[in-house]
């Protein structure tokens, strides 16, 4: 027997009566709470007004490579280029990031990497939305491409919060993301205690590209989704990949962004 399509609209209705109830009752037992300090909120994925003005948002003027703030605005006609990128340009065509790595971050990391939060990618998503909606406004179509886990991090983990993040991205804009093309294929060591040098070298040969896949982003504006923007090392060898397999550009997108100068307790950054 098939259901009258004059039951459509009731039934609807139905469904969306019981899910609200069903988020009613899930928000009594377990109301949103404010992601850095814990107190209960309307908004399951915003901060109180208090943690919110604590926050370190990256959105005065920066060098337009790296996307690192400068203390004084540049000057009209200058290259607007910070003095590491103009001795050594990254591959990238940008890299930004949405709030300055402090404590507060810090604690939110350590909750979605270890604590298995991974609401939080959520969160992350919304925060990096701007961003990317002026990326695309530049570029048109994109292609996100998290930075991926070697299989054992993963396997320890259970999942890439660089991978969540890109999902949710990809969902708030309808643009594709690939989990696939772009592979860790070495692990590597944390490279927080290492110099720049250290670094390059040991994410050397880490990274590659499925064969198979390789044309997925042949010709493509690759938005590369991270969660938290250390070093750059990392960064630089997924871009240097992605470029050699053929895509148009790359820009670097992160939530958060270690500064010179600024740095909170390194356990959390880089994988």
């Amino acid at each position: 027997m098939h259901a009258s399509p004059h039951c459509s609209p009731f039934l609807s209705a139905l469904h969306k009566g019981a899910g609200d109830a069903i988020t009613a009752v899930l928000q009594f037992a377990l109301p949103p709470r404010c992601p850095a300090c814990g107190i209960v909120m309307p908004d399951q994925y915003g901060f109180c007004p208090d943690c919110w003005g604590k926050l370190d948002f990256l959105s005065g003027p920066c060098c337009a490579c790296c996307g690192v703030p400068f203390e004084v605005e540049p000057l009209a006609g200058d290259e607007n280029l910070c003095a590491p990128c103009m001795a050594d340009p990254p591959p990238w065509q940008s890299a930004r990031a949405v709030l300055a790595y402090d404590d507060i971050v810090r604690h939110i990391v350590m909750r979605f990497k270890y604590g298995r939060r991974i609401g939080l990618a959520r969160l992350m998503a919304r925060g990096m939305l701007p961003r990317i909606s002026a990326l695309l406004a530049r570029e048109g179509e994109a292609l996100f491409i998290p930075v991926p886990l070697h299989r054992r991090r993963l396997w320890e983990r259970g999942f890439n919060q660089s991978a969540l993040i890109a999902r949710h991205l990809a969902k708030m804009t309808g643009q594709p993301v690939d989990l696939l093309t772009l592979q860790r294929v070495r692990s590597t060591r944390p490279l927080r205690a290492m110099n720049p040098a250290q670094r390059q070298k040991e994410v050397k040969g880490a990274f590659a590209l499925d064969p198979k896949r390789v044309e997925q982003i042949r010709g493509k504006n690759v938005i590369l989704i991270d969660d938290v923007h250390t070093s750059g090392a990392t960064a630089r060898a997924c871009t240097e990949m992605l470029l050699a397999g053929g895509a148009a550009s790359v820009h670097f997108l992160s939530w958060a962004r270690a500064l010179p100068g600024r740095e909170a307790h390194p356990s959390t950054m880089g994988d």
